[in-house]
């Protein structure tokens, strides 16, 4: 397909939005498209950078996530410091962000994709991809209803700094933090490469700085316009949980989460008015755009490998819930709106990476 009649569907789609749903819908859309075209135009893969630093000791798209985390700390915290209406994304730290943290950061290596890399892969029609989205969202559902119980395992109320400290010390302690985990990668990555006896790749490279600078002026577009940080894995979850409400699979209003106010409203709402999803599917038409001009390659997989793959893809739905985030809604906007839960779900995601690493490999992917 050429862009040109991709280009005109998501123009109409976008004046339709305008005219019938609301202009912060239309805004949010236009935001999603430039999410989706930065991430699969610049192939700017939260998991793959994850990867190259482990297997190939490669410490550039780890540096572009740190680029990208500062850069949205610096535009989004002094914002929620002075317009309270601005909410951050706050999780609890629990039993429940320990194990999907973990699960996580193991699934994500196996499907080859959080749930940002999951929903562009899908919009440049990466088949693996493309089969795991609707299993994501199922995961996510099912999460969704064990949450509940999952926090009466132990938990604690969220931390958000900016609220804790002010704007400017979480700010500053943040980019603090964030240029400690930067020295800590240089000194692996020089160190590691030199156990091999080769010179190490440059840790600063154009596609990941272009990337990151472009993610994070979209993702504080999406925190001004839509009041709350970017999210993904939310808008899945709505999508399975209107399916199964609309056909009676599961009484939703007795479950915890959907009880609460905002989701149970959201049951009965258009997804068109759920922030996260319509940013969903612009990030789904901007990949597709994307894909458009240059159509994505995919390494053909066996029987074996598609079991493992779709399985992971569930899996990672279910602990993305658990966590309360992905790589988007857990580590970018939690840490760069001053949330503590982002910061407890990166080590335990990497870990997580580690394992998901080995199994990978023993599987072939």
């Amino acid at each position: 397909m050429k862009r040109l009649p991709i280009t005109a569907l998501l123009a109409i789609f976008f004046g339709w939005l305008l005219w019938s749903v609301s202009v912060r819908q239309a805004a949010l859309f236009a935001v999603g498209i430039g999410l989706g075209a930065v991430l699969a135009g610049k192939r700017f893969g939260f998991t793959t950078g994850w990867r190259m630093l482990v297997e190939e000791k490669d410490g550039s798209g780890i540096f572009g996530q740190l680029l990208l985390l500062a850069l949205a700390a610096a535009l989004a915290m002094p914002l929620l410091g002075h317009f309270p209406e601005l909410t951050a994304a706050l999780g609890p730290p629990s039993i429940s962000l320990l194990v999907g943290a973990f699960v996580f950061g193991l699934c994500m290596q196996i499907a080859d994709g959080c749930g940002s890399g999951t929903l562009y892969k899908a919009g440049m029609g990466i088949p693996m991809n493309t089969a795991i989205l609707p299993l994501f969202a199922i995961g996510s559902f099912a999460g969704s209803l064990h949450l509940g119980w999952w926090l009466d395992l132990g938990n604690t109320a969220p931390v958000g700094l900016v609220t804790e400290w002010g704007w400017a010390p979480a700010l500053i302690a943040t980019l603090a933090a964030l240029a400690v985990v930067a020295a800590g990668v240089a000194l692996y990555v020089k160190k590691a490469n030199a156990t091999l006896n080769r010179p190490a790749k440059p840790l600063l490279v154009r596609k990941w700085l272009v990337g990151a600078v472009l993610l994070a002026v979209l993702a504080t577009l999406n925190l001004i316009i839509a009041g709350q940080p970017w999210g993904v894995v939310y808008g899945f979850g709505l999508w399975a949980a209107k399916v199964a409400n609309a056909t009676g699979a599961i009484d939703l209003a007795s479950n915890w989460f959907w009880s609460q106010p905002g989701n149970a409203a959201r049951l009965h709402e258009t997804v068109l008015l759920d922030v996260t999803s319509i940013t969903n599917i612009g990030i789904l038409g901007g990949a597709l755009w994307i894909a458009a001009g240059k159509p994505a390659a995919a390494k053909a997989l066996t029987g074996t490998q598609w079991i493992v793959a779709l399985v992971a893809g569930l899996v990672l739905g279910y602990s993305s819930r658990l966590a309360f985030g992905c790589n988007v809604g857990a580590m970018l906007s939690g840490i760069s709106t001053g949330s503590i839960h982002g910061w407890i779900w990166v080590p335990l995601a990497f870990a997580g990476t580690i394992f998901g690493l080995r199994i990978r490999r023993h599987f072939g992917f």
